[in-house]
């Protein structure tokens, strides 16, 4: 449902490169709190840290390469890190934006996107693949000029192709964070744009689409022959039909144009096949979806993620083999009380953890557990887990995969940050404690408290939540409590160093508790625990958080008068819907949030995703999506609430935070909307995300002094 999990707006912006920025000028009229000088210094000392896009480690496990935004592409041997050599496209003096780091399977190749194509200065809408020989100290060669918008590069296991996602010709980065293009003409029509798999040549840069323009695709993954793709996809719209998608393999061949030379040679694609539907299948992934394909070493299998998913790009779920050719998929963690994130299969040599036996490869998961991530691999066939690791920290960077970069030699790296800890690289081999091998800011130290893992039962289920500390806490003292409900309904609260934008970290430097709950429809308890709010938005996880805040008050110097609410998109909804519920919130802030599901079907640009959670269209069953509305409650709201959203966001569309502003008004209820001038679901202009920070922060401040 796209309704995005609510970490820092800031970090929305990863998804979403410079080169499509469009930002207004435009702020809203200053928010009150701009004149508290507590603010400013602490959005400075937010913005102080140097955020790593991406670590990729080479295939044969000595050197690695990552991204800074906006500093460009760092190279360092693993065997002596501080040995960094600067990788740009960019002239002398200049910034661009590059990342999306690719190796060659012999390690002698780097390849990026950059928009520095046109004499080393970057240009809007001017995207370029460049290809660095790391054997030398040459600087990168433009390989392919490119007219759209790219992401996910990768080479095919020979070595020939750079592979990646493509939108030819896009106005908008592809997916539905991003601002919506303005509606006009037939609408469904027009505006419509395809996310294709394509490759250039990795010798002459010819360009090849491969998949076809009827299929969207998401994501891809070469067969170890490099002769096949498996990708999941749909029919267009591609921001709405997600939820919908199949897994598909294709064949691809090479050919060259007819009387051509070598340098016109082009990989083709043939006829997809779809290996797995979860729309026909009977099983029980029936009507859910499905994410990060991965072709096991000899070819026959492929394992992939499946469960009930909101959100493109943030996965969970349980994890499932089928073989290549199609057939029924097999659940091989069935009742597992956690939810996998990312997968890639281990190849049997040359390095080995355990007895199993060289013929039975494994595969390397990313476990999401209880508010932590769980690093293990799991055997196919006997379903036998080993454990490598607990992490309580977010894992991966630029976006919200909690993945690690693999070498043949078992070497992995991987960004960590935590509340504690801003982000840096770490490496080491499977299995063996990683060590930090960056130091990029060692020198930053929390301005908010410290964070602390709280557990409880509600209704039979366990609950994981954070609650971090205020700054400078004084157990003699009486504190508020903010709570932090993240959006999906299907992702979680994981630790990690926020960016400056609106998040929980301020609200703990100003001196608030802030409870940041895991409840049912989460990620990190198991598939079952995720799916327990189907049909039942607002109920269920409302009172799993009611429970967490009465466990927090009962151990914790917190006024019980002093509660607050936020969040965004599903913690949006969440927050318009609990003052409706209850008056235990003394004030509220709700950021793209969603006030009536009826009207909502109608409006956004991506319903498709209501159906796995709600059962069936609104059309075919009203009542269940008026049950969870708020606006059919409003007469019980007397909490004021601050409401925020974007004027394009397609996700959460603006006419939803109207409805409740203008019916708190007419309840006279202390209210106050404000809308954000070309601004998607994920906030891209800097100034706007810090207004909205400072508008939470004096509405809490105003309400709950």
């Amino acid at each position: 449902m796209n309704l995005r999990r609510l970490l820092p707006i800031a970090a929305f912006a990863f998804a979403i490169p410079a080169l499509f920025a469009q930002p207004s000028n435009t702020v809203p009229h200053a928010a009150q709190s701009s004149q508290d000088p507590r603010i400013p210094a602490i959005i400075h000392s937010l913005q102080q840290v140097r955020n790593i896009r991406e670590a990729q480690i080479s295939p044969d496990g000595a050197q690695i390469a990552w991204t800074v935004r906006g500093e460009g592409i760092d190279l360092a041997p693993l065997s002596d890190p501080t040995q960094v050599r600067h990788i740009t496209a960019c002239a002398e003096g200049t910034t661009g934006h590059e990342d999306n780091i690719a190796w060659s399977p012999d390690s002698k190749t780097l390849a990026f996107l950059s928009d520095c194509a046109e004499n080393g200065k970057a240009a809007d809408h001017k995207l370029a693949i460049f290809a660095d020989d790391v054997t030398t100290n040459a600087a990168p060669h433009p390989l392919a000029q490119l007219n759209g918008y790219a992401r996910s590069l990768q080479f095919s296991p020979n070595g020939k192709y750079i592979s990646f996602l493509y939108v030819e010709g896009a106005t908008r980065p592809s997916g539905a964070l991003a601002a919506m293009p303005l509606p006009s003409g037939v609408i469904g029509v027009e505006h419509i744009e395809v996310q294709r798999v394509a490759a250039v040549d990795a010798e002459t840069g010819a360009l090849s689409q491969i998949t076809p323009a009827n299929l969207h695709v998401y994501e891809f993954n070469w067969s170890p022959d490099s002769s096949r793709l498996a990708y999941v996809a749909a029919p267009p719209p591609g921001e709405d039909n997600w939820w919908t998608a199949k897994l598909y393999t294709e064949d691809t061949m090479e050919a060259i144009t007819y009387g051509g030379s070598p340098h016109d040679r082009r990989l083709i694609g043939q006829t997809p096949e779809v290996v797995f539907d979860p729309n026909t299948n009977p099983g029980p992934l029936h009507g859910l979806q499905i994410a990060v394909p991965r072709w096991s070493p000899d070819g026959k299998q492929i394992a992939f993620i499946g469960g009930l998913m909101s959100d493109q790009g943030v996965t969970g779920g349980d994890i499932y083999v089928i073989p290549s050719s199609g057939g029924t998929p097999r659940d091989i963690t069935p009742g597992s009380h956690r939810s996998a994130s990312w997968l890639t299969w281990l190849k049997p040599a040359p390095f080995s953890l355990s007895p199993s036996p060289a013929s039975r490869p494994a595969i390397l998961v990313t476990w999401i557990k209880s508010g932590a991530i769980d690093l293990g691999k799991i055997d196919p066939d006997s379903e036998r887990v080993t454990e490598y690791a607990s992490i309580p920290a977010s894992i991966g960077a630029g976006g919200f995969e909690q993945s690690v970069s693999l070498a043949a030699n078992g070497k992995i790296a991987y960004v960590k940050s935590s509340f504690e800890n801003a982000p840096e690289i770490y490496a080491g081999l499977l299995g063996a404690p990683a060590q930090q091998i960056t130091h990029l800011n060692d020198s930053l130290k929390p301005s908010w408290g410290k964070a602390e893992s709280i557990e409880w039962t509600n209704d039979g289920f366990h609950v994981q939540g954070w609650l971090l500390y205020p700054a400078n806490y004084d157990p003699a003292r009486k504190y508020p409590l903010v709570v932090y409900v993240h959006g999906g309904p299907a992702w979680v609260n994981l630790p990690h160093w926020p960016s400056a934008g609106f998040g929980p970290a301020p609200f703990s430097a100003l001196g608030y508790f802030v409870l940041l709950p895991n409840p049912r429809g989460s990620f990190g308890e198991g598939e079952a625990f995720t799916q327990a709010n189907r049909k039942d938005f607002g109920y269920g996880d409302l009172r799993d958080i009611l429970a967490g805040v009465d466990t927090v008050i009962k151990d914790h110097p917190i006024d019980s008068n002093r509660v607050g609410i936020t969040g965004w998109s599903y913690g949006g909804f969440m927050t318009m819907f609990a003052i409706t519920q209850t008056h235990r919130f003394a004030a509220a802030v709700a950021g793209a949030g969603i006030s009536d599901w009826r009207s909502y079907y109608g409006e956004n640009s991506i319903d498709e995703w209501m159906i796995p959670f709600f059962g069936a269209s609104v059309y075919d069953d009203p009542a269940v999506y008026a049950k969870s509305s708020a606006i059919n409650y409003i007469k019980n709201a007397k909490t004021p609430t601050l409401i925020v959203v974007g004027d394009r966001d397609g996700e959460c569309p603006a006419p939803q935070s109207f409805e409740l502003w203008h019916a708190l008004r007419a309840e006279h209820v202390p209210t106050e909307l404000v809308v954000y001038p070309d601004e998607g679901h994920g906030f891209e202009n800097p100034e706007h995300r810090i207004d909205v920070l400072e508008r939470a922060l004096a509405w809490f401040d105003k309400y709950m002094p």
